[in-house]
């Protein structure tokens, strides 16, 4: 029973004393409202408490439960697949295969990754020892946290809700879901299915708006895992700081996207056209926009432009491949950018059908409304610079954002700029793709977010690295040296002890072992009274 049913039910039981003045029917009326009132309780708050109910009892934890919910997991992504694809497809326009390929077959690789790799991730880690613990078992065990919040985006609904879900699995936590009520198809889908492949007192899945939301964030969990914007999450951090929870915040910002005029100026339009375009632009690592020197701008303009042809045809709104912006108030936005730059290339739009062209803007400043926030749109910027100093200048100006690009053939200019900037990842010579390895941690720094995942750095996050160590009650002779009364001599061999902590390999190991056994037996007892 939640405390705010008890502080309620105190509040009527204070009233008591005065029944005796009503009749007998009153009497029951006020009872039954008793009862009411102490059984009220939300429909987040049952969620949330039955999933704690049952993690204690320990069910989560075994590796086979594990890898037994995770492999249901997998089957629903592949005996649901027109479900899922057609659920999208209402919400963002997505065809049946960029489905696939970009919420589903990242999420059957990485359970397929998690399950071969679990035992070995969940089991003891030992750790390197020093002098004072050479005898002794030390290491590091992995445990569930507990129960942890996903709070998912509506961009990849599935890809970005169900990464962390396994990894919530993998770790041995229960986790309550909570999809994007944004896109109304795929939640329903969410809601509907997981109860049917993984157990719903674990996982239960709440749909529902920003007041399910923040009535979720009112409980107390283990974990919480948001993705999407940074105005929100400052508002979970907030509201998760209050049980003292810590948070994984996938957030975004504005990925810069550096062009060398020495590269591949052709290959390299074609990879940022991609990695801008692909789901209408609606991807926190998509491109955010261009930096690139005058003299090579209007090839980079060209050489876009076949490719949005090449990929989407004369006319993007009638190809199969190219989405939609998710609803209105968003298309109003992402056009309102528009407003003080010039179109290059694209612009149609139709607002009834929330399409907008891929899009490329020019004369473009720092202080122009497109750059004064995350597009998560078919715009792209185009700023010139007079070389990677400034490029590099600009981008620092700016907040920290999740992905930086840059195209060179010049392995100097890259790690230039991966030396004098930040960002949560950086790749070169290509776009996205840094995303789909599993052996890379995914995450942002700054405002574009804390805490990462992926693979392992999801199972890791999602645990409590507990650390471990065990001694036994003999060789009692070596520790005189930490007993009062202390003398010039204890703090001799302390010093020993605890400063030197030379590498020994396994062998010197074994022998320092042996020295320090007949140290302790012998020589300590002795001279350390």
């Amino acid at each position: 029973m939640s405390m705010q049913s008890l502080q309620w039910g105190e509040q009527v039981f204070d009233t008591l004393p005065i029944l005796q003045v009503f009749p007998l029917t009153k009497h029951v009326e006020v009872c039954h409202f008793i009862i009411g009132t102490l059984q009220l309780m939300s429909r987040e708050q049952k969620a949330v408490e039955g999933a704690r109910k049952a993690f204690l009892t320990g069910r989560s934890k075994p590796l086979e439960h594990r890898i037994g919910q995770l492999r249901n997991l997998q089957r629903l992504l592949v005996e649901r697949k027109e479900e899922i694809a057609e659920a999208i497809k209402k919400d963002l326009y997505k065809s049946e295969a960029g489905t696939q390929l970009y919420e589903t077959l990242g999420l059957e690789a990485e359970i397929i990754l998690t399950v071969k790799k679990l035992a070995e991730w969940a089991a003891p880690r030992p750790v390197e020892k020093n002098l004072m613990t050479i005898s002794d078992t030390v290491y590091i065990q992995p445990e569930p946290l507990g129960v942890v919040l996903i709070i998912g985006a509506w961009n990849y609904p599935w890809a970005v809700t169900l990464q962390p879900l396994i990894g919530a699995i993998a770790a041995g936590n229960a986790a309550v879901v909570k999809p994007s009520e944004v896109c109304v198809h795929t939640s329903k889908v969410m809601e509907d299915l997981l109860p049917l492949y993984i157990d719903k007192e674990l996982y239960p899945v709440v749909t529902g708006g920003v007041s399910e939301t923040q009535e979720l964030l009112r409980q107390r969990f283990d974990h919480v895992f948001y993705t999407g914007n940074s105005v929100v999450g400052k508002l979970v951090m907030e509201a998760a700081a209050k049980h003292l929870t810590p948070v994984t915040l996938e957030l975004g910002g504005k990925s810069p996207c550096f062009i060398d005029k020495n590269c591949d100026i052709p290959v390299a339009c074609r990879r940022i056209t991609w990695g801008k375009y692909s789901n209408c632009g609606q991807t926190c690592i998509a491109p955010d926009y261009i930096l690139c020197e005058s003299s090579i701008q209007d090839r980079v303009l060209e050489e876009i432009k076949k490719s949005i042809k090449a990929f989407y045809t004369e006319d993007p709104k009638t190809c199969p491949d190219y989405g939609r912006i998710i609803n209105q108030r968003h298309f109003k936005r992402i056009m309102a950018m528009t407003d003080d730059c010039t179109i290059a290339i694209g612009g149609e739009n139709d607002e009834s059908a929330c399409y907008i062209a891929p899009t490329v803007l020019t004369d473009v400043k720092g202080s122009s409304k497109v750059m004064q926030e995350e597009i998560f749109g078919p715009l792209l910027p185009i700023l010139t610079v007079r070389g990677v100093d400034e490029a590099i200048s600009f981008i620092n100006k700016g907040e920290k954002p999740l992905a930086l690009y840059i195209f060179s053939p010049d392995d100097k200019v890259i790690k230039k700029v991966i030396a004098e900037t930040s960002s949560g990842g950086v790749l070169a010579n290509d776009c996205l793709v840094h995303y789909s390895v599993s052996a890379l941690p995914f995450g942002g720094v700054g405002n574009s977010g804390m805490g990462s995942y992926h693979g392992k750095f999801s199972f890791d996050n999602l645990s409590h690295l507990r650390a471990c160590l065990i001694k036994k009650l003999t060789m009692e002779g070596i520790n005189d040296m930490r007993y009062p009364p202390h003398t010039a001599k204890k703090l001799g061999w302390a010093r020993f002890f605890i400063v030197k902590n030379p590498d020994l390999g396994w062998i010197g190991r074994m022998v320092l072992l042996a020295i320090v056994t007949v140290v302790a037996a012998v020589v300590l007892q002795r001279y350390l009274q």
